[in-house]
């Protein structure tokens, strides 16, 4: 069977490249946003091709985007605005139904991206190099980054896993960069024989989360900050 799993690269690059992909970054958010705005101030569109004829040439102009980066935006937005119209319709129907009194709110304001995150496309954006390195297109064109990563991921990238789309993920405290990879592997299929137990999770409306194995245990979690949030565990 396939399963989809995603490889963690921590990249190390050099300060001219740490500062090529910290820009490139903080440009890709910067339009979003733009786009977002556009979006909400033309009927609040969540169509993500309206949105790439309507605003790509500026978007490439203003931010100086790669081409695919430029129509990776507005696919991203309308995918926000098509969320955001999907939680109104629900909200109004529950409202109508009488289970709640509360308005969604979130479409009243143009949303807005705080992350930098950006997604790359596979051997369009970034592409895997000999001896564990990675190139990645940022502003000022293709850098070549070396990068460690646990031995199994290591081992799937160089052989046998399908690899998809990336995100390059910024870990503003400690500094550093890291790749995250799209995997697609070959796993054996599961068999009854082979698992000690099995876990449910089932997400609701009183609780963040409900937990159940087949053993009888159970957790609630609430999903309050805590200073130290620990579930409650209910064993039969």
């Amino acid at each position: 069977m396939k399963q989809l799993i995603t490889a963690k690269l921590k990249l190390h690059p050099d300060a001219a490249q740490f500062q090529a992909l910290r820009t490139t970054q903080l440009a890709y958010r910067d339009a979003l946003n733009a786009v977002s705005r556009y979006a909400f101030a033309h009927g609040k569109m969540s169509n993500q091709v309206h949105l790439r004829d309507e605003t790509y040439y500026q978007t490439r102009a203003t931010y100086q985007l790669p081409a695919q980066m430029a129509t990776n935006v507005p696919r991203q937005v309308g995918a926000t605005y098509k969320t955001l119209w999907t939680m109104v319709r629900q909200n109004n129907a529950a409202r109508k139904a009488g289970l709640t009194k509360k308005r969604y709110k979130g479409l009243d304001q143009p949303p807005k991206y705080v992350s930098p995150t950006l997604t790359y496309n596979y051997q369009r954006d970034y592409s895997l190099k000999p001896d564990h390195q990675v190139s990645i297109l940022t502003l000022s064109g293709r850098v070549i980054v070396p990068y460690t990563a646990y031995s199994q991921h290591s081992a799937w990238l160089q052989r046998g896993a399908h690899i998809g789309a990336a995100k390059l993920w910024y870990d503003k405290p400690k500094k550093q960069f890291y790749l995250l990879v799209s995997l697609e592997i070959e796993v054996a299929d599961p068999a009854p024989d082979i698992h000690m137990g099995v876990t449910g999770v089932d997400v609701g409306v009183r609780y963040l989360a409900v937990t159940a194995t087949s053993r009888g245990d159970r957790s609630f979690h609430s999903g309050t900050r805590r200073s130290s949030p620990k579930p409650t565990i209910m064993r039969d």
